[in-house]
């Protein structure tokens, strides 16, 4: 009872009065929102000591951020909180009736809770175990900073959520992979600050097209074989996952209010969605986060890990790590521990990727029961069935549940061997940047159409 009136005066966007937003509504809110991040992406921390930073450079993209700026903590909160509940929730220690609407908005408030939680806690870490180290004297003024910005883009989350498309987790982490993928790309400053435009022939670039020019010039076929083949990988994972996104079920619908009309209600191959291989990719980017953190702050490696120049060489963090199979078989230095390595973040990925997997169905009203309740809610019916919510639930269980563990399989096997692959960025980076603008654009255009057609919004409750 004291954790609901505790949730009760938790700050929170208010939803929009309409039932159903117009699409320029949502377009203009999902677009302000992306200004605001991208304009505090490039809002660096005041009284940050010289950092090495670039340790952190793994963790930028999954996350949602940039360490440095004044969204250092990115989606990591939100994420973390997320990750904690389901685990709570789906193993009964935390009893929940998501299926209710009181219970939804109990869950809610409590992921809320526990974002804020993260929020307050990951600031403390980051500044007082070094990991974004303060000029002395300003520790303080650091943490506020980070707790400012974390807050922002839970806020920020939230507006989207309520006023715009998706959800702000996700169009963060587009927004993240697109700017890596462009530099990724076109970089041509060093670290050092060095134009490589200037003497191109002499200063190495970095963005893979400019060093496919210079490798051509200087006649290193080795190094443009490389950029290519990280170029080609790349348009590969593209191409690989907007095929798997096209895979599902559809199961053939009648409206009861309008005789002949037929609908097919779509069950995706990836069912959950992105979310589990987020929560899966956050987990394993905690892991390899603290496990740094604490390196420094003990002086010595822990369980979690030991790192050198950022990356893990022992431990978990290690063995969730993905190493760039291909680039090592290219240059001819791959190594028996990668393969080991290899094989562990592979099953890491589809074992985790299953479990949240069924996480997520069971805890946002996606199960067969749910599903059911909303096809009936929705005046449809299954056609060639009489009209009972019992009977759609029968029919949608055979294929719910197998659809997500295969589907949670099969994302956590793709995403880990696009890690492999080696990319611009990150292979899960780009499978969550793909499947997401695929489910953008599902969302945008699905309220195109109800907004150009009246009549069909009224048909589907709207």
């Amino acid at each position: 009872m004291a954790l609901k009136e505790l949730i009760r005066f938790l700050p929170e966007v208010k939803k929009p009065v309409e039932k159903k937003l117009a699409f320029n509504q949502k377009l203009k809110w999902t677009l302000i929102v992306l200004g605001f991040f991208f304009v505090m992406y490039n809002i660096k921390l005041y009284g940050l000591s010289r950092n090495a930073l670039e340790r952190f450079d793994f963790l930028s993209t999954i996350l949602g951020t940039d360490f440095g700026a004044i969204i250092s903590l990115g989606i990591g909160p939100i994420v973390t909180s997320s990750i904690i509940l389901q685990l709570l929730v789906g193993s009964g220690i935390l009893s929940l009736d998501t299926k209710s609407e009181e219970g939804k908005k109990l869950f809610q408030g409590i992921q809320k809770l526990g974002t804020m939680f993260f929020i307050v806690f990951e600031a403390f870490i980051f500044v007082l175990m070094k990991g974004l180290e303060a000029t002395p004297g300003f520790e303080s003024i650091l943490i506020f900073q980070l707790i400012l910005g974390g807050l922002a883009i839970m806020f920020m989350d939230e507006v989207v959520a309520k006023w715009g498309f998706g959800s702000g987790v996700s169009l963060f982490i587009v927004a993240g992979v697109a700017l890596q993928l462009f530099i990724g790309l076109f970089q041509f400053v060093g670290a050092d600050g060095s134009n490589c435009l200037v003497n191109f022939g002499e200063i190495p670039c970095s963005g893979r097209i400019l060093v496919i020019l210079q490798s051509i010039i200087n006649g290193d076929p080795t190094s443009a074989l490389l950029a290519f083949t990280v170029i080609l990988v790349t348009v590969l994972i593209f191409l690989g996952v907007v095929w798997a996104q096209s895979l599902k079920i559809e199961i053939p619908l009648s409206y009861d209010r309008l005789r002949g009309y037929g609908v097919k209600w779509p069950l995706q191959f990836f069912y959950a969605s992105v979310l589990p291989v987020i929560l899966v990719a956050a987990l394993a980017a905690n892991m390899q986060l603290f496990g740094s953190l604490f390196e420094t702050w003990l002086g010595y490696p822990t369980f979690l890990g030991g790192f050198q120049n950022g990356q893990p060489v022992s431990g978990l963090a290690f063995w969730i790590g993905s190493p760039n199979l291909l680039q090592a078989a290219i240059t001819g230095s791959l190594l028996t521990s990668q393969i080991f390595q290899a094989i562990f973040h592979v099953l890491f990925y589809a074992v985790f990727a299953m479990i949240f997997s069924i996480f997520w169905v069971k805890t946002t009203g996606m199960d067969p029961a749910g599903q059911a309740k909303n096809i009936a809610s929705s005046g449809l019916q299954m056609a060639g069935f009489r009209k009972d919510p019992r009977i759609i639930e029968s029919i949608l269980s055979r294929y719910i549940f197998p659809l997500t563990v295969m589907g949670g399989l099969a994302i956590g096997l793709l995403a880990s061997v696009a890690n492999l692959l080696g990319a611009l960025t990150s292979g899960t980076s780009i499978l969550l940047a793909v499947m997401i603008l695929y489910q953008l654009y599902q969302n945008i255009a699905k309220q195109h159409a109800l907004d150009m057609n009246p009549t069909m919004r009224k048909m589907m409750g709207g």
